[in-house]
């Protein structure tokens, strides 16, 4: 019988993956602090406008595929370094996919600021099914199965405890995570619109740099919500599951919660989604 039939052999091989993607972080994890400190912005070269890459996120994105390709030859990989903006090429829809962001905070690790991070997800026909971020300098690792809810770890020290969103109910009494406009600035302006609207209303905004941390903070409570614009589904697919699997919310600025992955995003503990919603009305589409 196959996978698709038999929940629990579904169930089965996602554990499978699970490990082996803890694995594959861990090797990626110990590679990029390996060189944290030797690498600045003179070893990067320029993807697109202040989009950079190193050898240091390929060589980790290499680690992390060859391990989960050892693992899952028949599996297909979709990672941000491998991409070419070129083709415009997406991902599978059909049978197991990795999406891979190797090193999610390139311009934080270059510049030294210790806040970036590995985002590993699986998808099946075209669902997400796992997703697992590792905070690099912190050794936490948040991680989820479709259905089995989310879990947090700070490795290895501590056993695995579920990870919730927080229950605050008020705008006014959350803290708020965002990415400003890096490389596409055609919606600053609604952006700032936004912005100036989020700051009035709510306890305060910050802007970490790793929307993969961001979206696991929102799912572990310490964030009530996060938006942005423009990013890819490298990004955001493993915090997508993470999140929805710790009780949140994600969509687009319309609300709609099956929406692409990665060009608008709205992810919040469920509670003051509307609320964040309403004040993202002038970066909505005119036809949403």
């Amino acid at each position: 019988m196959s996978s698709a039939a038999n929940p629990t052999d579904l169930h089965q091989t996602l554990l499978q993956a699970l490990l082996q993607a803890r694995q594959a972080a861990d090797k990626a994890a110990a590679f990029i602090q390996g060189h944290a400190g030797s690498v600045d912005g003179t070893h990067a070269r320029n993807k697109g406008t202040h989009d950079l890459v190193s050898h240091v996120d390929e060589g980790a994105q290499d680690l992390i595929v060859d391990h989960l390709q050892s693992a899952f030859p028949e599996h297909t990989f979709f990672a941000e370094e491998s991409y070419d903006p070129q083709s415009g090429a997406s991902f599978s829809r059909e049978g197991y996919v990795w999406i891979i962001d190797p090193l999610d905070g390139t311009t934080n690790f270059l510049h030294g600021v210790p806040h970036y991070g590995i985002s590993i997800a699986l998808m099946k026909d075209g669902e997400l099914v796992l997703g697992l971020i590792q905070d690099v300098c912190r050794n936490e690792t948040f991680y989820a199965i479709k259905g089995g809810g989310a879990f947090f770890q700070i490795w290895p020290l501590s056993d695995e405890s579920a990870c919730r969103v927080s229950e605050t109910t008020e705008l006014d009494e959350s803290l708020l995570t965002t990415g400003f406009p890096y490389k596409e600035f055609s919606f600053v302006n609604g952006y700032s619109a936004c912005l100036k609207r989020f700051m009035t209303d709510s306890r305060g905004i910050r802007r970490p740099g790793s929307a993969s941390l961001d979206l696991a903070w929102v799912a572990c409570g310490r964030f009530e919500g996060f938006f942005e614009q423009g990013l890819m589904p490298w990004d955001v697919a493993a915090g997508a599951l993470i999140v929805r699997e710790a009780g949140g919310v994600y969509s687009d600025f319309s609300g709609a919660q099956n929406a692409p992955l990665g060009m608008e995003i709205v992810a919040s503990n469920g509670y003051i989604h509307q609320a964040m919603l309403d004040r993202l009305e002038p970066m909505r589409k005119p036809d949403a």
